[in-house]
């Protein structure tokens, strides 16, 4: 049997669960220290309205905001212990575990069908995929979210190097989400991004005769201590599989998808060419 995890179909929407938690413990040790909003806000860098939406689990404060809260309220470690967890309520559910495993990776490789990935996304591009998700996200949602994928893009600047790779179908590149200057700003990143000697970037052409992955998108992740994993995504069911028949099934594929695929040479001159003519 495949050793699978299936991830959690829940949602974590702000105003909830640990970030609500944290936020009533954080207005306690506030109130209990006789600091009022403004200040603590001063002491950290935030408004004074920030600091209520972090109070009321409405955003997500930052490892640093947390380190300064608890320096600032004396609170003795207490805000500290919720770093890991508000780093995890960043991601929707399903993309929690996936997160983790991506920070610990020396290697990654993305094969992409619908949009660009996360890793590559320009600030616009993600906002735009998250306001056009349905049902809709609440604003606080969509901020949230943008800025944690955001911040997964650290991972090119990691030493040692993390070796990195995407396949992207051509309809990836074509599609103009969030409009013309959004798009051309997608694209400008891409190739900003696959002059890394870390990273390559392909693209697989429309007009293949053969494709090795006609099952989907899915992530290969290689972790420092070995760990090899598929990271399958679907709706509500998002899976890590672990054993080695299924990740070699997908690592396969993969290799197979390259091959088809233009060269990263001919990749970025296909992106070059598609920016030329806009």
């Amino acid at each position: 049997m495949s050793e699978e995890v299936q991830e959690s179909e829940g949602e974590s929407e702000p105003g909830s669960g640990v970030p609500l938690i944290f936020g009533r413990l954080l207005k306690r040790l506030r109130t209990q220290a006789g600091v009022e909003r403004a200040e603590l806000g001063r002491l950290t860098g935030y408004s004074a309205a920030t600091i209520a939406s972090f109070e009321q689990g409405r955003r997500i404060p930052s490892a640093r905001f947390i380190m300064q809260a608890d320096e600032a309220l004396n609170a003795q470690g207490v805000l500290v212990d919720f770093i890991e967890e508000m780093e995890k309520a960043q991601y929707p559910a399903f993309f929690r575990d996936a997160a983790a495993l991506e920070k610990q990776a020396v290697a990654l490789h993305v094969f992409a069908v619908q949009a660009v990935p996360g890793l590559l996304q320009t600030e616009d591009y993600a906002r735009a995929v998250f306001t056009m998700w349905r049902p809709p996200l609440s604003e606080e949602t969509i901020e949230q979210r943008v800025a944690a994928r955001l911040a997964r893009q650290e991972i090119f600047a990691r030493k040692p190097a993390t070796t990195l790779s995407f396949v992207l179908e051509e309809a990836v590149v074509c599609r103009r989400l969030g409009g013309s200057a959004v798009w051309r700003g997608q694209l400008e990143q891409i190739l900003l991004v696959g002059q890394r000697r870390n990273v390559e970037i392909q693209v697989m052409p429309n007009d293949r005769e053969e494709h090795a992955c006609l099952n989907g998108p899915f992530t290969l992740i290689e972790t420092a201590k070995g760990r090899r994993i598929a990271y399958v995504p679907a709706y509500k069911a998002s899976r890590l599989f672990a054993d080695r028949s299924t990740v070699r099934e997908v690592e396969e594929q993969y290799n197979l998808l390259r091959a088809q695929a233009l060269t990263p040479r001919e990749s970025l001159a296909f992106v070059e060419k598609l920016l030329g003519e806009t």
